[in-house]
């Protein structure tokens, strides 16, 4: 893999991931722009314990753009954010960031709101939001992707995640991909995006509090008991490969909804090795046209979210490396639209059973 790093017109990083050493990447981005002061900032909700990120220059971002207008389509004239006639895989900062800049104590001051007293307390923002363009062609979609293509993909994660976990306020890389205007897709471009956080999500902080307690119950790792059981069981499994298995986990909250563990625990990306690397690019595509298959040729492409968790750069190191992708189509015609019990109460009701779900993906493949 080649990586060369370039700037755009108004100072934000933009990065190439090329396949062969011998491509030259030189084009200049000759816009005239003027870099966006973002206006975002960290709030503390002292009731749940939970981060909220607002970012009031978000309400100015691209929606939905038509095909001629597309910012992460390859432009040499200028008027994307990619400046090249064409791209492998790219990545770059986002002009329109939830979370920016190096606040200097940033982390230090979010751990001060941890504490009794700061109720209506706030931190400047920190971290960075990066986008990851899968492929310079508007009409595809990841599955149409090779399985070249992938690993390719597969190495700027782990790029991107080893040069994130550096930086002094980051906490925890986030990688994710949505698909579809069902999901919240805003440009249909195939993309993914990067957060990286200057704290522990609360959804980790759950789960490591998860795998601490098992620790001390059991003397044994969580996720390693979850994988051994269901791969024991058998009746979630959609796909076992020799370093990774795919299953519905016992407990879906969506229609469909895949878990994707490697064999060997691992905290991050980073950690992966060749064997599993290699196998991951075709497993993984087999699983998304599995999901393109769910609903037959007339419903179209399944709208979809699929993210990777990964340790977070301080806490131990229990944590397993796992990807988690779901749908929110339930049949041709209906959707899963998360209502009171969900939205409120974080309490899923999920209409198909988990196993019946892994079948009709093993049916499918």
């Amino acid at each position: 893999m080649k990586k060369t790093s370039a700037r755009l017109a108004d100072g934000r990083e933009l990065i190439y991931y090329d396949a062969g050493d011998d491509v030259v990447r030189d084009a200049v981005d000759e816009r005239v722009l003027t870099r966006a002061t973002p206006m975002a900032e960290i709030r503390r909700d002292p009731v749940r314990e939970e981060w909220v990120l607002i970012a009031s220059h978000r309400q100015g971002r691209l929606l939905h753009t038509p095909t001629n207008g597309c910012p992460l389509c390859p432009s040499p004239e200028g008027d994307s954010e990619i400046m090249a006639p064409g791209y492998e895989v790219v990545v770059f900062e986002n002009r329109f960031p939830s979370l920016y800049g190096r606040a200097d104590g940033a982390r230090a001051r979010i751990d001060e709101l941890r504490r009794p007293g700061h109720a209506w307390d706030r931190a400047p923002s920190a971290g960075r939001c990066e986008v990851v363009c899968f492929s310079s062609d508007h009409e595809a979609s990841f599955a149409d992707l090779s399985p070249g293509q992938v690993a390719l993909i597969l190495e700027a994660w782990t790029d991107r995640t080893a040069e994130l976990s550096r930086l002094p306020d980051v906490e925890q890389v986030f990688l994710f991909e949505d698909r579809g205007k069902e999901v919240g897709m805003t440009l249909a471009h195939p993309h993914g995006q990067i957060y990286a956080y200057p704290f522990i999500t609360p959804r980790t902080e759950r789960v490591l509090a998860s795998v601490a307690a098992h620790r001390e119950r059991t003397g044994r790792n969580l996720f390693d008991d979850v994988l051994a059981g269901e791969l024991s069981d058998g009746s979630r499994v959609v796909i076992e490969g020799e370093h990774w298995a795919a299953f519905v986990p016992h407990a879906a909250r969506w229609p469909y909804e895949v878990h994707v563990y490697p064999r060997r625990r691992v905290p991050d990306l980073t950690a992966l090795g060749d064997g599993a690397r290699a196998e991951f690019p075709g497993l993984y595509l087999d699983l998304l046209r599995r999901f393109d298959r769910l609903f037959g040729e007339d419903v179209g492409p399944v709208p979809y979210i699929s993210s990777w968790s990964q340790a977070p750069v301080s806490a131990p190191r229990g944590f397993a490396l796992h990807l988690e992708l779901f749908t929110v189509r339930r049949t041709p015609a209906k959707l899963k639209h998360l209502a009171g019990s969900e939205l409120l109460m974080d309490v899923f009701v999920n209409e198909i059973p988990p196993e019946a779900a892994a079948a009709r993906l093993r049916e499918l493949g």
